[in-house]
């Protein structure tokens, strides 16, 4: 790539109260020669983070409070833009990029939305979040899967958003910001199946790689191991997965689907994992966000 084809390259990365986590990422991010800038946005976090900032290498703006993932990346992508990038890279404060990761990424000028396979940070053969292959219902969770499923190096349609993943300027001119009122848990999904709706180029560059520890609460097995449900042990996390999924299947898989997800959640809660209390939330949660009101998270904050 020539001097006058070189793009501005802008890393975000949303923090809230992972300082030690966060210090091993920037270490990180200052060996990586490509990026021209290093935006942390700090979700008002309260463990030093915003004062530890104000003595690294990198612009830093600690928000007046908490607005979660969601908000952190909208404000974070809305500035990056703003200020003159032509690709962000986008990341929570708890991922790891090898150090070649963005290398492999640039190697690719022929998408819109792409990333690294996203690892599980207490075993790398393994993904952190499995994956749906292109073209069936085949869910793999091993690397060595992808591996075999790539062709010329990628897995088109299928990415982890917000964990590395680059996304340009020219997207972003099309279909916006992530939705900020999420707060946390479906912001990334939306922003994803938006870019989709858009025609965006979407891939995972298989050789590119990503650090992320690993949770067995993501994709738990239900019905007979037949499909998997994201339960958190968090009311938080529950109640915003609740209300934003339900908004997300509606407005871009239809009723048919948003049916389905309430199905699966009253199985996984008398059945695979019995915890009845969960189901009044849940209901409340899916009726706020289809009411379009996401406020009522506020109440699990801490």
């Amino acid at each position: 790539m020539t001097d006058q084809q070189r793009r501005r390259i802008v890393a975000v990365v949303v923090t809230f109260n992972r300082l030690e986590m966060l210090r091993r990422q920037l270490a990180r991010l200052a060996e990586i020669p490509e990026l021209d800038e290093v935006l942390v946005v700090d979700n008002a976090s309260t463990d030093g983070t915003g004062e530890w900032l104000g003595t690294q290498p990198v612009t830093a703006e600690t928000l007046p409070a908490n607005t979660g993932g969601a908000g952190g990346f909208s404000h974070g992508l809305e500035r990056a833009i703003t200020s003159g990038a032509d690709l962000v890279w986008l990341m929570d404060d708890d991922g790891l990029p090898d150090a070649d990761c963005l290398t492999r990424l640039l190697e690719r000028d022929d998408l819109d939305f792409w990333g690294p396979a996203v690892l599980a940070a207490q075993d790398p053969s393994r993904l952190c979040f499995p994956i749906r292959l292109p073209g069936g219902t085949t869910v793999v969770h091993e690397m060595s899967a992808v591996e075999r499923a790539a062709r010329d190096g990628l897995i088109r349609g299928v990415l982890i958003p917000f964990n590395g993943v680059l996304v340009t300027r020219e997207l972003v001119d099309r279909i916006g910001y992530p939705r900020a009122e999420f707060f946390i848990w479906g912001d990334d999904v939306e922003y994803l199946w938006r870019a989709e709706e858009a025609g965006a180029r979407i891939a995972t560059v298989v050789a590119a790689r990503v650090l992320h520890p690993a949770t067995d609460d993501l994709g738990t097995p239900m019905m007979f191991g037949r499909t998997t449900y994201n339960h958190s042990p968090s009311d938080l996390k529950h109640y915003c997965m609740a209300r934003n999924n339900t908004v997300n299947l509606r407005r871009y898989r239809g009723w048919p689907h948003v049916l389905m997800f309430w199905a699966k959640t009253l199985w996984f809660y008398l059945l695979t994992r019995p915890r009845p209390g969960r189901l009044p939330m849940s209901a409340r949660a899916a009726y706020a966000g289809l009411r379009g009101d996401f406020t009522g998270h506020r109440k699990y904050l801490r």
